[in-house]
């Protein structure tokens, strides 16, 4: 395991459950959850095992770690079951999925105290991701309890959100020790290749990306039917 404290591990953990658990009041299906926690069972076996930090794998192992949560977020769009499922999605707690943003920057803060990812990740760098977990109970209020906003409000900010999630996922991939690597070099990104971190590439950054996605397809359905 990496050099870490024992706080950062336990809040860690903790938020990747709280993530599910938002995710489980937008979904309502426990089946979806179950498949969700056999994957973090079997990627968290094999960041215990060292299996993501070898870096001199062909292809590279980090690879590995982003690959498959965007493959799953992917193919619901491809079939009819997925894309209705993606329809029953509540956008109340698909909003508030998204506070999950602001445990997890103070963490890659942390991470970054231990010398296990470079600072351009952090919110002291050029990552402005806490932003999104900040607005996101501010735009719920603003959208779903006082009507001030209206649904393309809604849809702007997911957008934006989007935006600054592929902002810091595009930092942390040309940061880890692959042949692509072009930031870093003196601190390489190499903390999410441990258990737990590897749980943020492998299940909160697609839960995340996924809610966004899924929000966008439903408002911009939704401006269909207008």
């Amino acid at each position: 395991m990496a050099e870490s404290s024992i706080y950062t591990f336990i809040v860690f953990v903790l938020t990747t459950l709280i993530t599910l658990w938002f995710f489980l009041k937008a979904t309502k299906n426990s089946k979806v959850i179950l498949a969700i926690m056999i994957w973090m069972v079997l990627v968290g076996i094999l960041g215990f095992l060292g299996f993501y930090r070898n870096t001199e794998a062909i292809p590279p192992r980090f690879l590995f770690l982003l690959g498959p949560g965007f493959l799953f977020v992917l193919l619901p769009f491809l079939f009819p079951s997925g894309r209705r499922f993606m329809d029953t999605l509540d956008l109340k707690w698909l909003t508030l999925l998204h506070t999950v943003r602001i445990p997890v920057e103070f963490l890659l803060y942390f991470i970054f105290l231990e010398g296990l990812i470079p600072k351009p990740m952090t919110f002291e760098g050029l990552n402005y991701d806490i932003l999104s977990g900040i607005t996101a109970p501010l735009v719920y209020f603003a959208i779903f309890v006082k009507s001030w906003m209206g649904k393309k409000g809604l849809l702007l900010w997911n957008i934006l959100c989007l935006l600054l999630l592929f902002n810091i996922l595009t930092i942390a991939l040309l940061s880890a020790e692959t042949p692509f690597q072009k930031l870093a070099f003196d601190q390489p990104n190499i903390g999410v290749a441990y258990f737990p971190y590897v749980w943020l590439p492998t299940v909160i950054v697609p839960i995340v990306l996924f809610s966004h996605l899924a929000t966008i397809r439903q408002l911009l359905s939704y401006q269909e039917k207008l």
